[in-house]
């Protein structure tokens, strides 16, 4: 074998998505050698920047994208990397498609009528007040832990809220947090998240939640920008297949033959594409066990170009609820400028598994038709249609991210962080603060870094 086959080094690092390229440059900083194996051709992992025009900031991102104003990690590099953020587009009225109509409303919760409303808003305060007892780094030791793992969020539906239009509310809700059906997700795993968000509604809201900034530019730059300062220690097109460990000491290899030597390892991947690595010797059965149940959300993520925000002169965000679909929601992404226009839609959950199975085209009309219902005829034909299917990508597997059906948390909690030897786990699924997120992805990696500065003294 080669020299440039075999490498050496402190700390290797799987995946180059925030997690991994955090982790990587924190080692870095306290004086550890690492290098980053990235199966892709690109950095960034579940982000992802797409040019909708020839300046700088005329960008859409095809994969996550918002700024919360408690993701202070998330805030801090983007500070640090000397880049700006802007407000998502909020000015005007939303609209909800309904019963075959559309209505306008304001806020974030749509104008359901009365009695729905109120029961969407008493099951959030519900579901709130549950979050509150649930410990985010261990939720499997809460007291209502068993219980809650044991039922799935729909479940949980169905017996506190009555009404079908609350119950279509809270689905699509559901969906635009985790692109999973409620009767997917655990009760335990839908509280943890909400938590680890601060509320329910942070997790849906944009002016004060986890909608409300994007990054000018796309957040894509935050990846680039921590691998830019990495340098050569990122080595892209390095799909990482074996994992050779023993207490002290391991081998990663690579499908293409590279082997690199290190004594310790970062795998920042979603779990269950760190389940799919080999390991030798095989990893113990709870962790194998998470890895197994540990699902991805699915989602399609589709956006429609205009020459401008038409919308806006209707006094309308751009911002949509619908309720027939298969599109649940709507936002208004054109860049900070306002040229292009860009209506971006969501296919969440079974709507993106059903029309995963659909042509491109056939697909790409279903969302058109969707956003023309709601905007108006001038929708129907935008310059260009842009879409990213996240369950498509084989090095994601899926989004937004990984999360629990019932009876895992309970039953593999535990492993979802805990070190193996000399083997460690990062990856925004493994954090305790915006789990899901961007600023969780970070969090993970800095947590992971931490860890094995320790191990290494």
């Amino acid at each position: 074998m080669s020299d440039t086959k075999r490498l050496e080094t402190d700390v290797v690092v799987v995946g180059a998505g925030l997690a991994g390229l955090t982790a990587a440059r924190e080692l870095v900083r306290g004086g550890h050698d690492a290098i980053v194996l990235e199966a892709r051709e690109r950095v960034g992992g579940r982000t992802l920047n797409e040019a909708v025009g020839p300046a700088f900031e005329q960008v859409v991102e095809l994969g996550g994208e918002w700024l919360a104003p408690t993701q202070h990690r998330a805030l801090a590099l983007a500070a640090e990397l000397g880049l700006e953020t802007f407000p998502t587009y909020s000015t005007g009225a939303n609209l909800l498609e309904r019963d075959g109509s559309i209505h306008r409303y304001s806020g974030t919760i749509p104008s359901l009528g009365l009695l729905p409303l109120a029961e969407v808003g008493i099951a959030m305060a519900r579901l709130n007040r549950l979050a509150r007892g649930i410990d985010t780094a261990a939720p499997w030791t809460a007291r209502i832990a068993p219980r809650a793992d044991e039922q799935t969020v729909a479940s949980w539906i169905r017996r506190n809220v009555r009404t079908r239009v609350a119950r279509e509310a809270m689905r699509i809700a559901v969906e635009a947090v985790w692109a999973a059906d409620p009767a997917d997700v655990s009760l335990l795993h839908a509280l943890f998240y909400i938590r680890s968000g601060g509320s329910f509604e942070r997790l849906l809201d944009t002016e004060g939640g986890a909608q409300q900034d994007r990054i000018v530019g796309g957040s894509q730059l935050l990846a680039l920008g921590l691998a830019q300062q990495l340098g050569e220690r990122v080595r892209l097109g390095a799909v990482a297949e074996r994992i050779e460990h023993s207490a002290q000491l391991l081998d990663v290899i690579a499908a293409d033959g590279l082997r690199v030597r290190a004594r310790r390892v970062i795998v920042a991947l979603p779990p269950t594409l760190a389940g799919r690595l080999r390991y030798e010797p095989a990893l113990p059965a709870v962790r194998d066990g998470l890895t197994q149940r540990m699902a991805m959300g699915a989602v399609v993520k589709c956006m429609a170009i205009y020459d401008e925000p038409f919308w806006r002169a209707d006094g309308l965000s751009g911002h949509a609820t619908s309720l027939a679909g298969p599109a649940a929601i709507f936002y208004d992404n054109s860049p900070p400028g306002g040229s292009p226009g860009v209506l971006l839609a969501f296919l969440e959950g079974r709507a993106a598994r059903a029309t995963l199975r659909l042509s491109a085209a056939a697909r790409e009309a279903l969302v058109l038709d969707g956003i023309a219902r709601l905007f108006g005829p001038r929708a129907r034909t935008p310059q260009r249609y842009v879409e990213q299917a996240w369950s498509d990508e084989p090095f994601s597997g899926g989004g937004y991210a990984g999360y629990f059906p019932p009876g895992a948390w309970t039953d593999h909690g535990p492993a979802l962080r805990a070190a193996i030897g000399p083997l460690h786990w990062a990856g925004t699924e493994t954090a305790t603060v915006w789990n899901g997120y961007m600023d969780g992805a970070i969090q993970s990696g800095q947590r992971a870094a931490r860890e094995v500065a320790d191990a290494l003294g």
